[in-house]
């Protein structure tokens, strides 16, 4: 005959399992008996649960980041860290348009988590891109505004942005023509208006923007959008205006009447 396992050893008794299915507690053979559940478990579900009853306009910066870190970020509690981000670049939209470089420094951030929100912020740009795209520029212009806000108000330099605009004021093209530093882009007259005689535009919109977060235009801004304006005018390409766009707002050189 087998051995008998001696009481209170070896593989738990029958009478062990009934007493633990009868009282709905796990015996001291489980390994996660004594376990606490951690601080914020059921907090993922209950703040996707509200978002979607409650509506996104009724969240925090801090609260979409933390929506968006879930896809990426697991088994933690990523509260911490969208906080951590947004008081580190300013905002939602800095932490979307902050470098790969910037966002590693901080615990947790993977290149899933880079990939994820580089997406968003790449998906909102072109959802406003699509507003104001076959449609005249001028009947669409707060759009354009909204388009180039988020496409260029949270980079942390400076960057120079051409709307190239057909007869009827659509858009053919848009593009980055430079990238300078955190207070200067080079610009060069000849070279804009050589572009938009390539491409063939009636018109452009010039737009870059001040990541001080000051909009306000500096003299040299002043002196090279008139001196692309002269030139233009000379081969019949109309400067509509130049939108300088930062943290702190917009400013048209058109409306502030320095064209």
């Amino acid at each position: 005959m087998a051995p008998r396992a001696a009481p209170g050893k070896g593989i738990p008794s029958l009478f062990d399992a009934a007493t633990e299915a009868a009282s709905g507690m796990p015996s001291e053979a489980s390994p996660d008996a004594r376990t606490p559940e951690p601080h914020y478990k059921g907090h993922r579900d209950r703040l996707r649960k509200r978002f979607l009853e409650s509506g996104p306009d009724s969240f925090p910066d801090y609260e979409l980041l933390e929506l968006l870190l879930f896809y990426s970020v697991e088994r933690v509690d990523v509260k911490p860290l969208a906080k951590r981000l947004i008081a580190t670049f300013g905002s939602l939209g800095g932490v979307l348009a902050a470098s790969p470089e910037q966002l590693l420094r901080h615990e947790r951030v993977s290149e899933r988590t880079i990939v994820h929100l580089k997406a968003m912020r790449e998906a909102s740009v072109r959802l406003l891109k699509e507003q104001v795209s076959d449609r005249p520029v001028v009947s669409s212009w707060q759009q354009l505004l909204d388009y180039c806000r988020v496409a260029m108000a949270d980079e942390a330099t400076e960057r120079f942005r051409l709307l190239f605009l057909d007869r009827k004021n659509r858009l053919i093209r848009d593009e980055v023509q430079q990238q300078g530093t955190v207070d200067h882009t080079p610009v060069y007259p000849r070279e804009v208006i050589k572009r938009a005689l390539d491409l063939g535009a009636s018109a452009l919109i010039m737009v870059h923007n001040h990541p001080s977060g000051d909009p306000t235009p500096s003299q040299a801004d002043i002196a090279m959008t008139r001196e692309i304006q002269d030139i233009g005018a000379k081969l019949g390409i109309t400067l509509h205006d130049h939108v300088i766009v930062a943290k702190g707002g917009t400013r048209s050189f058109r409306a502030l009447g320095l064209l």
